[in-house]
């Protein structure tokens, strides 16, 4: 990827918190609910399959919804035969469509609750979780402090932030702003939260990355321009496995947003780390599949 897009991705995103900070809580009195097409995902009859015996919850990434982000993966899962849903998650008042941006630990609880609501109308004993940026990584904190291990079969995150970012280097210029930093924490706290060194980062990850009982997959790109460097996306643990998708196809050039929104050939990897047992290999022939 060019430097000049490196950058404007991240750089972007401080503009928009900033643009966060002012907008009136009176623009919209509650946010819209996003529902999933009713010939989509988000089918509370539906009933998990011998094949595929537990649900799927997709957990949106910083600043995305319940729709956008899972445009490309839910249909895929679901003609694939697994139920699927999708939540929303960290909404801010006045904030419409941009979800996320809450305190990461209270959307952890909103996870939490919704998980529950799955469990409840699918009759299954655990679910299996899909997350792409801050949506691979929140599910961590529910599973290591909110009692989600026993319930989370995997956690399958894709262009997770599980060590902080430095944004491409542009969170080092924070301490050259005076009240910048305060700004992302007032107004967004779960930017805040994401950078890496936060207090937040800390207690994540004290006392290892993973938690008994639960298989993870990491699906990451060397082009990621947003979680940086890339490599801190990697868990260390038992039962981990961390896999760079240019590994897989060397030709493949999606960065941050398009591995969890448009990559076919991250969505084999996620069916793979879905269903082991079946499992096929992974190649650039994958986004025929």
């Amino acid at each position: 990827m060019l430097p000049w897009k490196r950058v404007l991705r991240p750089l972007a995103a401080l503009l928009l918190t900033a643009a966060v900070a002012v907008v009136p809580a009176a623009t919209t009195a509650q946010a819209a609910e996003t529902a999933a097409p009713s010939s989509g995902w988000n089918n509370y009859s539906c009933k998990p399959s011998a094949a595929h015996p537990r649900p799927v919850v997709l957990v949106h990434g910083t600043f995305a919804n319940s729709v956008d982000n899972w445009l490309g993966l839910a249909p895929y899962l679901k003609d694939r035969g697994y139920c699927v849903f999708s939540l929303d998650y960290g909404q801010l008042p006045g904030v419409p469509f941009f979800h996320a941006l809450g305190p990461i630990d209270k959307s952890a609880e909103q996870l939490s609750a919704y998980v529950n609501k799955v469990l409840t109308a699918t009759g299954a004993a655990e679910a299996d979780l899909v997350g792409h940026s801050q949506g691979g990584m929140m599910p961590r904190y529910y599973l290591k402090f909110l009692g989600g291990a026993g319930k989370v079969n995997a956690l399958v995150g894709i262009a997770p932030n599980n060590h902080g970012t430095t944004l491409s280097g542009l969170t080092n210029l924070l301490p050259y702003f005076p009240g910048a930093e305060d700004l992302l924490s007032a107004a967004t706290p779960a930017l805040a939260q994401q950078v890496v060194g936060s207090d937040f980062m800390t207690k994540l990850n004290a006392g290892g990355d993973t938690v008994p009982g639960v298989r993870y997959t990491v699906i990451a790109t060397k082009y990621d321009e947003v979680v940086t460097p890339w490599r801190t996306q990697f868990l260390t643990g038992p039962d981990v496995k961390n896999v760079l998708i240019q590994d897989l196809c060397a030709v493949d050039i999606s960065e941050h947003a398009l591995i969890g929104i448009t990559d076919r050939i991250a969505f084999h990897e996620v069916a793979n780390a879905l269903d082991p047992a079946h499992a096929r290999p992974t190649t650039c022939a994958s986004v025929f599949s």
